[in-house]
C-alpha cells in the first residue's frame, strides 16, 4: 500500500513485527485467491463470459484480469475442481492453504483421497507437495504407450547459423536426458579454476558437453569413481569431536578442525595407505530415495549434496540409513561450522536451542479483511478507476 503515492515507511517494525504481518498477509491473500477463484467458478458455471463475445471463461479472464492464458486456463480449471473438494476448499478459504498447495492437489484429488492429500499439504512446502502429487498419481500402460508413441526431436538450422531443437521424450527417457545433462554441468562447474566464483555452465553449454565426450568415447569400460578427490592430511585427534588436531590441504593449507570433519562426513578415509569408510552406492542411492535433496528446512536444493553423519563416525556413529542425511554444501556448513544441530529425526535446531519448523504454519487469514478498502471504493466497471 501507499500513501498519497509515497511507499510506506517499514523502519520501525522489528524484524519479528515484519514477519508476522508478512506471513499473516499471505494467509488473507490466500483466502482472497479463494474468493476470487469462486467467483470465476460462478462465471463460469454461468457462461457469463460468452457475453463478451469471447470462447471460454480463461479467454475472459485472461482479458479482464491481466493474465497470460495459459494461467487464465489453470486458474479456471482449479475453480472447478474447488467444487468437488469440500475440505481443500475450506482450508484453502481460510488462508491455511497457499494457491500452489492448491493447485497440486487438484491435479490428483478425489473425494476419497482428499483427506489423506490434504494431510500432506500441510506437512509439505508447496515444491515438496509438488513432487509427492508427480509419484502419485498412477500412469496406465495405454497412457505410457502414447507418452512413447508421442516422443519426437526435431532439428533444424537457422538462417543465421545455430541449431535448433525441438523435442518430446517419454518420462523415463526425459529424466535420463536430465540426469545426463545435470552431470555435465555439475563435471563443468567443478572443473572451474574458481568454482565459488565462476558462472553456472548453461543446460545448452552442458549437451554440447556431453556430445564431446561421447565423441571422444571409444568403447573403453567406464570406471566408477568419486564424485570429486581433495586431500585433507588431518591428525586423527582433528576428526574427534571438538578434537583441535592439525588439518591441512594437499597444497599446505591449513583447514580448521570442524571442517575437515564436515569433508570426512562424505568421503573415504585412507589409514596407512588402506581406504575405508566410503558410503556404498547402494546406500547412497535410498538415501537419496528418502530425502530427494536437502533436508534442512526450506532449502529445495537437489544438487550438490552431501551425506552428512548425524552422529560423526570418527565418534561411533555408523554408515547406515538411520545416522545419514543429505545436506546441500552451504548447510552442510551451517551444520558444522555454524553451529546448527540435527538429530536422528531429521530435527533441526538453531545454534541457540530453539528448533527450527519443517513447514511453518500459516496463520489463518480472511478475505474479508482483505478486501475491506476495496469495499470502501467504488468501482467504474468500464474504466476500472476507483472512486470514493
Amino acid at each position: 500500500m501507499t500513501t498519497n503515492g509515497s511507499p510506506l515507511d517499514f523502519s520501525g517494525l522489528s524484524q519479528r513485527d515484519l514477519e508476522a504481518e508478512l506471513t499473516t498477509l499471505a494467509a488473507h491473500l490466500n483466502a482472497g485467491t479463494c474468493r476470487w477463484l469462486e467467483l470465476v467458478g460462478e462465471l463460469d458455471r454461468r457462461s457469463g463470459w460468452s457475453d463478451a463475445g469471447l470462447q471460454s471463461c480463461a479467454d475472459w479472464i485472461a482479458w479482464r484480469c491481466a493474465l497470460a492464458p495459459r494461467s487464465a486456463r489453470e486458474h479456471v480449471r482449479v475453480a472447478r475442481s474447488l467444487r468437488e473438494l469440500p475440505l481443500t476448499h475450506a482450508s484453502f478459504a481460510s488462508g491455511e492453504l497457499s494457491y500452489a498447495k492448491v493447485r497440486a492437489l487438484t491435479r490428483v484429488a478425489t473425494a476419497a483421497n482428499e483427506q489423506e492429500l490434504l494431510g500432506l499439504a500441510h506437512a509439505c512446502t508447496a515444491s515438496q507437495l509438488e513432487r509427492v502429487v508427480r509419484a502419485y498419481r498412477r500412469v496406465t500402460v495405454d497412457e505410457a504407450r502414447e507418452q512413447q508413441d508421442a516422443a519426437h526431436l526435431s532439428i533444424f538450422w537457422n538462417p543465421d547459423g545455430s541449431l535448433e531443437i525441438h523435442g518430446r521424450l517419454a518420462p523415463e527417457d526425459g529424466a535420463l536426458v536430465l540426469h545426463a545433462i545435470e552431470s555435465a554441468r555439475d563435471s563443468m562447474w567443478r572443473g572451474s579454476a574458481e568454482p565459488r566464483t565462476a558462472r553456472q555452465a548453461s543446460t545448452a553449454e552442458a549437451l554440447v558437453a556431453i556430445a564431446d565426450a561421447a565423441l571422444a568415447y571409444q568403447g573403453e569400460g567406464r570406471t566408477g569413481g568419486e564424485r570429486y578427490q581433495i586431500v585433507v592430511h588431518a591428525d586423527h585427534s582433528a576428526l574427534a569431536h571438538d578434537g583441535d588436531g592439525g588439518c591441512e590441504l594437499e597444497d599446505g593449507s591449513a583447514l580448521a578442525a570442524e571442517t575437515a570433519r564436515r569433508l570426512a562426513c562424505d568421503s573415504s578415509l585412507v589409514r596407512g595407505g588402506r581406504k575405508s569408510r566410503t558410503i556404498p552406492a547402494a546406500l547412497r542411492r535410498a538415501l537419496r530415495a528418502r530425502d530427494g535433496g536437502c533436508r534442512f528446512p526450506g532449502c529445495e536444493n537437489r544438487r550438490f549434496v552431501d551425506a552428512h553423519h548425524v552422529r560423526h563416525w570418527a565418534r561411533g556413529g555408523e554408515t547406515t540409513l538411520g545416522n545419514l542425511v543429505l545436506l546441500c554444501r552451504r548447510h552442510h556448513r551451517l551444520v558444522h561450522e555454524g553451529g546448527y544441530r540435527v538429530d536422528r529425526e531429521g530435527r533441526f535446531f538453531y545454534p541457540w536451542g530453539g528448533e527450527r519448523e519443517a513447514v511453518p504454519r500459516v496463520p489463518r487469514g480472511r478475505a474479508d479483511d482483505l478486501l475491506d478498502d476495496n469495499r470502501a471504493l467504488s468501482i467504474d466497471p468500464d474504466t476500472c478507476c476507483r472512486h470514493r
